[in-house]
């Protein structure tokens, strides 16, 4: 005895197995392009957190809050965020800010809570971008240029990075 296939069950067969390509073609690409990831030495690894070219602004005469300004990297392969900035030096807090302006073209900072760090990127804090407000200590401690603050970055998975800024006149430096 002979067994046959009637023509549609030749038709169910082959849109079977082309219902059944399309995910088994889709896990391929998804796993290739692991595979490129991995090979990269990327693939799971934790954000690596770089802070330099600190610097403060030398606050005003009678003023008591200032600008303090970093570069922050993350060479590693997962994102990660700023969310808290200290300084023994700046006993009455620092503040997470990101300028803003209003409708009247009027500029002004905004707290914010945190800001993010891609992986592979970086951050070059700005008068026009995000910055830190810090409230310099007065009398006998105040800041002169040239002095070096501390600093120490918070970051939500990389921990803390503990790094120093130099004090300098506004106008001196550059924020490119």
């Amino acid at each position: 005895m002979k067994w046959t296939i009637p023509a549609l069950g030749d038709r169910r067969l082959r849109d079977g197995a082309l219902a059944a390509l399309v995910p088994v073609a889709a896990c391929g690409v998804a796993l290739a392009g692991l595979t490129a990831w991995t090979g990269t030495g990327r693939a799971g690894s934790p954000a690596r957190m770089s802070v330099t070219e600190g610097r403060v602004l030398l606050p005003s005469a009678g003023v008591a809050e200032t600008a303090a300004f970093f570069r922050i990297a993350n060479r590693g392969g997962s994102a990660d965020s700023l969310i808290r900035v200290t300084s023994r030096d700046a006993p009455d807090g620092i503040t997470l800010a990101r300028h803003r302006m209003n409708d009247g073209n009027g500029a002004y900072r905004a707290a914010i809570a945190s800001v993010a760090i891609p992986a592979g990127d970086s951050l070059a804090m700005s008068p026009r971008g995000v910055d830190l407000t810090v409230t310099a200590p007065a009398g006998k401690r105040s800041w002169t240029s040239g002095d070096l603050v501390p600093f120490t970055l918070e970051f939500r998975h990389s921990g803390r990075v503990k790094v120093l800024a130099v004090v300098v006149r506004p106008g001196s430096t550059s924020f490119q």
